[in-house]
């Protein structure tokens, strides 16, 4: 009996859910993993640190000659001034983390305080410095910001469309019926999350492009005694989040033609 009831129920639920109904479960998961994205490196919360744009960390390694180094000696220097350093600073849009001596992550706006948890002899090349240098001249969260409000306003307008209702034909029988959406709305809502898509894109290849860059040079500065990556994680969330905002456009697209191609051809009947 429970089964049946269930299976009843769940077959009323299904009819009800409209097209512009997925269209919004898509908005609601990319401005999840958008906000996400923006809030790594703000706090010490687990899984929180692992969101970052470049990681930076102390590691001595077999350090790379190439025949434009004026000065390959330089990398004993380093050696030296480096010593046992360890520690690990991750860079967020709004924060930095860093660990020393593989201890637990502290994170802060502030790259000042984070500083004087630490000895000269914990960061000798001063890599939250560095980190710090790289958050407040390279990275721009603003576009992400705006494109999170716009994809917000288009899940309301989304929401505004007319779902299944019952009506009464002349016969005095039941019909389930459900309207076109305002057409002005619809535009509106596509030009919306088409920006949105549009400020993501060029976000997330900013992003992309300058942590790649700074991790690079960052490693080459520091050859044999400096390591650095890009965070998988923070890549992966950026590009999904534009992904799900592509497909809504596209979703949004193929409605608004559709619904004017039935109009025409009402109008021509």
């Amino acid at each position: 009996m429970a089964t049946v009831r269930f299976a009843t129920g769940w077959r009323r639920f299904i009819p009800a859910v409209g097209y512009h109904h997925v269209l919004m479960i898509l908005i609601a998961i990319a401005i999840v993993l958008l906000s996400l994205l923006l809030a790594g490196c703000s706090s010490a919360s687990p899984a929180i640190p692992d969101i970052f744009l470049i990681s930076i960390y102390y590691q001595h390694y077999p350090p790379v000659f190439d025949p434009a180094q004026v000065d390959p000696g330089v990398t004993t220097a380093i050696a030296n001034i480096v010593g046992g350093a360890d520690l690990e600073v991750r860079v967020g849009y709004f924060g930095i983390c860093i660990q020393p001596d593989n201890a637990a992550f502290m994170c802060n706006q502030n790259a000042s305080a984070l500083a004087d948890l630490v000895s000269v002899d914990q960061d000798p090349l001063n890599l939250i410095w560095v980190a710090s240098t790289f958050k407040d001249s390279i990275v721009f969260p603003y576009l992400i910001i705006v494109a999170i409000v716009l994809a917000f306003l288009t899940f309301l307008l989304l929401a505004t469309f007319p779902g299944w209702h019952e009506e009464i034909r002349d016969d005095g029988s039941e019909r389930e019926v459900k309207p076109f959406p305002s057409r002005a709305v619809s535009q509106v809502a596509l030009a919306t999350i088409f920006i949105a898509s549009v400020f993501v894109l060029v976000s997330v290849m900013w992003q992309h492009t300058a942590a790649v860059a700074a991790s690079q040079v960052a490693q080459d500065l520091g050859n044999g005694s400096v390591k650095s990556g890009v965070g998988t994680t923070a890549m992966i969330l950026g590009w999904f989040g534009f992904g799900l905002l592509v497909v809504v456009t596209l979703g949004l697209l193929v409605m608004i033609l559709s619904i004017s191609l039935l109009d025409r051809l009402t109008d021509e009947a």
